[in-house]
C-alpha cells in the first residue's frame, strides 16, 4: 500500500515537471533529486573507502552534468562541441585522479577510491545529463522512457510475484526472477507501441527494439544498484521514500535506461524523426 501511495503522489508531480517546467529550472530540479541519490551512494561506499574524498561526488556530479547538459548547448545548438567532450575526457581521468591523490587517500584505498569517485561520477551524472537533454529535446520522449522505466518496474514485481520461479541473479537480487524480467519487457514494448501509435500515427520495428533494449538497460541498472546494497549489507539506500527505499532506490533503472535510450535514438536516426 505505501508502495501504490508513493507513486500516485510522486508521478502527477513528476509528469508536471516533465511538460511544464523550462529546460534549465529542470535541469535544477533533476540536481536537487540527484543529490539525495548521490548522496546516499557516498553513504554506501563508505564501506568500501571509508576515508576516501567521496563527498567530492557532490560537487563533482552537477558540474559534469552541467558540461554535458546545458553548457554543451551554447545558444541552443543541438551538437555538443567536442571541446566539452575533451574536458569531460579531461575530468574523468586527471580531475578524478587528483581528487583521490589530494584528498590524501590513504594508500590502501587508493584503488576502490578511484572506482567509487570515477565511476560514481559517470554513474550519476551521465543520466542526469540525457534526462535533461530528452525533456529539452521532447517531453514526449522522455515520457516514453519513464513509462518503460516504471510500467516495466510494475509488470516485473507483479508478474514475478505472481508467476516467477527461477531467479534471474540470487546473488545479487533474491526477489528478481526471469518471468519478473519477460513481464517488464513485454509492459515496455507494448507500451512503446501504444506510444508511436498515439505520437507518430503507426507503430515501427526500431523504436519497439529500441524500448526493448532499453528496458534491459533499465533491468541491469537496478541489478548494479543491488551490487551496492549487497555490498554494503542494506536492503534499501535511505528511507526517503515509503515502500520504495530511497532515492538512489527509485532512480537506478534510470541510470541505465536513459542513457541506453539517448544513445539508440542517436544510432537509428529515430531523434531526427522524434523532434
Amino acid at each position: 500500500m505505501k508502495r501504490l501511495l508513493t507513486a500516485a503522489l510522486a508521478v502527477p508531480l513528476a509528469l508536471a515537471a516533465v511538460f511544464h517546467l523550462a529546460p534549465l529550472l529542470f535541469f535544477v530540479l533533476l540536481v536537487a533529486i540527484f543529490e539525495i541519490a548521490v548522496f546516499e551512494f557516498v553513504r554506501l561506499s563508505a564501506v568500501w573507502a571509508p576515508r576516501a574524498p567521496r563527498a567530492a561526488l557532490l560537487v563533482l556530479v552537477p558540474g559534469v552534468a552541467w558540461l554535458l547538459g546545458p553548457g554543451a548547448h551554447p545558444g541552443g545548438a543541438t551538437e555538443v562541441p567536442a571541446e566539452y567532450l575533451l574536458l569531460l575526457g579531461l575530468v574523468l581521468s586527471v580531475g578524478v585522479g587528483l581528487v583521490v591523490l589530494l584528498g590524501r587517500t590513504p594508500i590502501e584505498e587508493a584503488v576502490p577510491a578511484l572506482g567509487v569517485v570515477g565511476f560514481g561520477l559517470a554513474y550519476f551524472a551521465v543520466p542526469l545529463a540525457c534526462l535533461y537533454h530528452l525533456q529539452r529535446v521532447d517531453p514526449w520522449v522522455l515520457l516514453l522512457l519513464l513509462a518503460i522505466v516504471w510500467l516495466g518496474d510494475t509488470a516485473a514485481y507483479y508478474s514475478g510475484t505472481l508467476w516467477g520461479r527461477r531467479k534471474l541473479a540470487p546473488v545479487v537480487s533474491p526477489n528478481k526472477t526471469w518471468v519478473g524480467a519477460a513481464g517488464a519487457l513485454a509492459v515496455a514494448v507494448a507500451a512503446a507501441a501504444v506510444w508511436s501509435q498515439l505520437r507518430l500515427g503507426g507503430v515501427g520495428w526500431p523504436l519497439l527494439a529500441l524500448a526493448a533494449v532499453t528496458s534491459v538497460g533499465a533491468q541491469l541498472g537496478d541489478l548494479v544498484e543491488s551490487i551496492f546494497k549487497r555490498a554494503g549489507r542494506v536492503k534499501d539506500s535511505g528511507v526517503l521514500l515509503p515502500g520504495h527505499g530511497g532515492m538512489l532506490d527509485r532512480l537506478d533503472a534510470l541510470f541505465f535506461g536513459a542513457p541506453v535510450l539517448v544513445v539508440g535514438l542517436w544510432l537509428t536516426g529515430l531523434d531526427e524523426v522524434l523532434r
